[in-house]
């Protein structure tokens, strides 16, 4: 089964940010992108509202209940208590737990699974009972599917931050593409789905997809907005579906 794609907004929103303007309009491309076949969209809310505000996520809520019954809205984030409130209220498909920091300007690292599963096993378990599926953003390392699973997560999403970063490195490139793959069926020995993202590109989606055939999801928000630039949304999606197909 081929891996779906939800197209992380945040890059969209930084770059509305930047002028106190409401173009580019998120909603807009949000459903350019959900039209083009995406099956979702991402956002990382994050406290200071430096790219996805708060008040957008009502909205993108509305326009897949309105327009696309069918996609998945996911929230990913740390949870503190007013993120949680975020999620009771925007009521997503998925909620993918990240371990940032405010001040970070990016998700750069996973969940150290074994020191803070006790934080999070208790959160994992509100969140699926009221009915929404739970990943846990991990780096490559085959032992996080197994504790995943064991904490009631129903997705671990692999970082691909590093394999991105070696696009100019091919052994680098190798080395990290095996620790995903490594990662990947660790996942499917623990029974656990694989969602993956950062930094993953038109050029490096179709290695990962074949190194990781239990992939079925990708979050991909920088370089799709990098080929939007190029391409328009509707076909950056169109060349990250066919890169998926690879």
């Amino acid at each position: 089964m081929t891996a779906t794609l939800s197209v992380n907004l945040n890059a969209v929103a930084m770059l509305r940010n930047r002028r106190d303007l409401p173009w580019p309009n998120v909603i807009s491309l949000g459903r350019v992108a959900l039209a083009a076949g995406a099956s979702g969209l991402t956002v990382h809310p994050r406290p200071d509202e430096r790219h996805i505000r708060f008040s957008d996520l009502p909205a993108i809520r509305a326009l897949i209940d309105d327009e696309f019954p069918q996609a998945e809205f996911n929230i990913e984030g740390y949870p503190t208590a007013q993120f949680l409130d975020l999620i009771a209220g925007n009521e997503p498909e998925q909620v993918t737990l990240v371990p940032d920091d405010p001040a970070q300007s990016t998700s750069d690292h996973g969940w150290n699974m074994r020191q803070d599963g006790e934080f999070l096993h208790p959160i994992i378990a509100d969140l699926k009972h009221r009915g929404i599926r739970v990943s846990l953003f991990v780096d490559p390392d085959p032992e996080a599917p197994a504790v995943a699973k064991a904490l009631g997560a129903d997705r671990v999403e692999l970082y691909t931050g590093p394999y991105g970063g070696a696009y100019d490195d091919p052994r680098r490139e190798t080395e990290e593409l095996a620790k995903l793959g490594a990662t990947g069926v660790a996942a499917a020995e623990a029974g656990i789905a694989v969602n993956a993202g950062h930094d993953l590109t038109v050029a490096n989606l179709p290695a990962l997809v074949k190194r990781v055939p239990n992939l079925v999801e990708v979050s991909i928000g920088h370089g799709l907005t990098a080929e939007a630039l190029m391409h328009g949304m509707s076909g950056a999606v169109e060349r990250f579906l066919n890169a998926l197909k690879a």
